[in-house]
């Protein structure tokens, strides 16, 4: 029996590069890839909550691998050659007591 290994995703990372004539900040998309993110499909539970609570459909949950930093909620992400964006936040566990290497989960949304 194997190991159980995630896929690489790639996220983009928003950076400030500026302001337009209104005062408001401009950004650009920055992709980073990340390693070891599990790719999961949602529950029928998690398809009626996410539906009832935003408006829209999920697609997958990442599993997020230990000791990633990065920003995941509002966050358009990138894999199986297709775009998606997170919604809600990030539901973290203790990571000690999780024997396995993740301890967070996003959903996502296919992107349009």
């Amino acid at each position: 029996m194997g190991k159980i290994k995630g896929q690489k995703v790639i996220i983009w990372e928003k950076r400030e590069i500026g302001v337009d004539g209104f005062g408001a900040p401009t950004y650009e998309e920055i992709p980073i890839e990340v390693e070891n993110v599990l790719i999961a499909s949602p529950t029928a539970d998690d398809i009626s909550t996410a539906l009832n609570l935003y408006g829209k459909k999920i697609e997958y949950i990442l599993g997020i691998p230990k000791g990633d930093s990065h920003v995941w909620e509002d966050r358009k992400i990138s894999f199986f050659g297709k775009d998606f964006s997170s919604i809600g936040f990030v539901e973290e566990g203790i990571e000690k007591n999780i024997p396995l290497s993740w301890h967070k989960k996003i959903k996502v949304v296919r992107y349009e």
